[in-house]
């Protein structure tokens, strides 16, 4: 039975830095491509970061240079690293992957940037 499960959200002000975590269970990471998606209020799902299993990333323009996907395959856990923070990236973050056709997601975990 697979299921993520996401943390590390929370309350902080613009220009400061949080680490999200997506723990899996019934899911080997590193066999398979994971993502970090966002969803802020009245706006639509959005891929923020991507991480295949070989190790390759991609980020959205608006988050190069600031975050930063990795995965540690001991833990079988995927980290987002969010630096210098702004208001524009309060949202609830998802983490997603693909296991023989299924998608899979967490339940989110929220992020607040105040100005």
């Amino acid at each position: 039975q697979v299921q993520l499960v996401e943390s590390g959200g929370g309350l902080v002000q613009a220009g400061g830095s949080l680490r999200l975590s997506c723990a899996a269970s019934g899911f080997t990471f590193r066999l398979y491509t994971t993502n970090w998606y966002r969803q802020a209020p009245g706006k639509e799902r959005e891929l923020v970061a991507r991480i295949t299993g070989g190790g390759n990333t991609n980020y959205e323009d608006s988050v190069k240079g600031r975050f930063t996907i990795s995965r540690d395959n001991v833990l079988n856990t995927v980290y987002l690293q969010m630096n210098n923070l702004e208001p524009e990236d309060t949202a609830v973050y998802y983490c997603n992957s693909v296991q023989f056709g299924t998608n899979y997601w967490g339940t989110g975990t929220r992020v607040t940037v105040s100005p």
